[in-house]
């Protein structure tokens, strides 16, 4: 490992503290693609979602190259989600909360440059351009600039007290200016700073990753992964199982009992299965249909039949991976009392990448069924679905959502999932109260504070029906006996790190 530039400086992390079960680890270096007996081998990874955006960071593929070591961002989030140096060593920000320093560790890129400030601020820059903007900026408006080789200035137009948590996101990762193409494309390979870096891509199938020697936290011990996207859970756990692979994302239930036991792992996550209801067209603009399909479904069938224990009944929309939301939750208050269904006809969208997701819906098909309700379902894409619930084509989804997964401030996800102008409000909800306790919420910077309330906000979406939360969700991941330091978090971040070896 290389010696840093300048120490540490503590006491300069503002960001408020968010608890979870954050498992976090470093991330290593070099380039070989040997077998290495010495080192141990080349890593074997099966992925259930592979790129749909040719790796572009400004969406979901971010998250693949969180999860794989390649990239990193200024910040990270440790088991409590706290927002602790990455990129940055250390921080502070003034009083209003919409300036901020980030000054930078002595780390290079992949492509062996430097990550100075003046890099940093331009992919910063590239990042708060691009169109659509990445979901941890949804109502952000920021701005970046070198103060001098080490030290980023950040701002924003209004005070965002969370904004280290935000720069977490894989999204906002840190790529050298040799990435950022002039048609606003951003291209990964060999451009990131994480402990692994792209090789080879094989469409949206494969990709080889090798290890990068220059990483500045340490070398990593595998010296590279070799990355195989299987949509079909069966087909992962059967990879796993006869090892084709060694780490195999997202098991379905229904073939963990096919597994050795020592090879299966659930970890807690901000993971919610929910059933979102179109509040802006259809049947489920009426409030009293909204209450007569939450009366209609029971979540503890769906927890222990479609998830076989491997879920708990949701209790709102923040589960037990962040102890706090228990002893904070506040109970729905405002809900409208329930109307007959008289045979309404619905229809019902999920997705298959998450087998278990279309088992549940069949069970709320039966469930509204036998409350009066017409119900069909369509299963498609996941970024279907998305897109197309967005557009208000269906009068509910059934999804899978990690509530943490974008900036780690619940605060933030109920902004964009449940106001007005919130970008990824699935239900489409407009509720002026809903948007007033959000906004309350937003403007406070003490975490304890934050949280209280987050928690009333809570109260008020569920009030509106707009959203069911089903049950909270364990993932499930196959380890093979043979491996060491695999890394799985409740934000779902990172995977893989300089100690996962095999």
């Amino acid at each position: 490992m290389r010696t840093p530039r300048r120490r540490l400086i503590a006491g300069l992390f503002l960001a408020p503290v968010l608890t979870g079960c954050f498992a976090s680890g470093a991330d290593g270096s070099p380039s070989s693609g040997s077998s290495g007996s010495e080192e141990g081998a080349r890593l074997r990874v099966a992925l259930a979602f592979g790129p749909t955006e040719h790796y572009t960071p400004y969406g979901q593929d971010a998250f693949i190259m969180s999860r794989l070591g390649v990239s990193e961002g200024l910040i990270k989030l440790d088991a409590n989600g706290t927002a602790i140096p990455a990129l940055a060593e250390s921080w502070s920000s003034d009083k209003d909360g919409r300036s901020w320093v980030f000054t930078l560790r002595d780390a290079r890129f992949q492509d062996g440059t430097a990550v100075t400030a003046t890099a940093v601020a331009s992919a910063l820059t590239h990042a708060a351009e691009a169109e659509p903007p990445p979901a941890a900026l949804s109502g952000v408006k920021l701005t970046a600039q070198a103060l001098d080789e080490d030290r980023v200035w950040v701002g924003t137009s209004t005070a965002d007290p969370v904004l280290p948590l935000r720069l977490s996101n894989p999204s906002l990762a840190i790529f050298s200016p040799k990435a950022y193409e002039k048609n606003g494309t951003v291209n990964p390979v060999g451009t990131a700073t994480g402990p692994f870096e792209i090789t080879k891509i094989t469409g949206d199938t494969e990709a080889a990753l090798n290890r990068f020697d220059g990483y500045w936290d340490g070398r990593a011990q595998a010296p590279g992964i070799d990355v195989r996207f299987i949509a079909d859970g069966t087909a992962r756990a059967n990879a796993l199982r006869t090892g084709q692979v060694d780490i195999a994302q997202a098991i379905p239930v229904s073939q963990i009992a096919s597994l050795d036991e020592d090879t299966v792992h659930e970890t807690d996550t901000a993971r919610d299965t929910s059933l979102y209801l179109n509040t802006r067209s259809g049947p489920f603009t009426d409030p009293g249909l909204r209450a007569a399909a939450r009366e209609a479904i029971g979540n503890s069938v769906i927890a222990k039949q479609v998830y076989e224990g491997y879920a708990q009944p949701a209790k709102g929309l923040f589960g037990p991976a962040l102890p706090w939301a228990a002893g904070k939750r506040v109970a729905p208050t405002g809900r409208a009392k329930a109307t007959a269904p008289g045979g309404k006809s619905i229809t019902i969208a999920t997705y298959s990448t998450r087998p278990e997701l279309p088992e549940v819906a069949q069970v709320l098909q039966q469930d509204l069924q036998k409350a009066g309700f017409e119900v069909k379902l369509v299963v498609r894409g996941d970024s279907q679905v998305e897109s197309d619930m967005l557009a208000g084509k269906y009068d509910a989804a059934v999804t899978s959502r990690n509530m943490m997964l974008d900036t780690g401030d619940p605060v933030s996800v109920l902004a964009s999932d449940f106001t007005c102008h919130g970008t990824y409000s699935l239900s489409r909800l407009c509720d002026k109260n809903v948007d007033r306790l959000v906004a309350a919420a937003q403007t406070e910077s003490d975490a304890a504070k934050r949280q209280d309330a987050a928690m009333k906000a809570e109260a008020a979406i569920l009030g509106t029906d707009a959203v069911i939360p089903l049950v909270h969700v364990k993932a499930v991941q196959g380890i093979g006996k043979s491996v060491e330091g695999a890394l799985f978090s409740w934000d779902e971040r990172q995977y893989v790190g300089t100690g996962t070896r095999r």
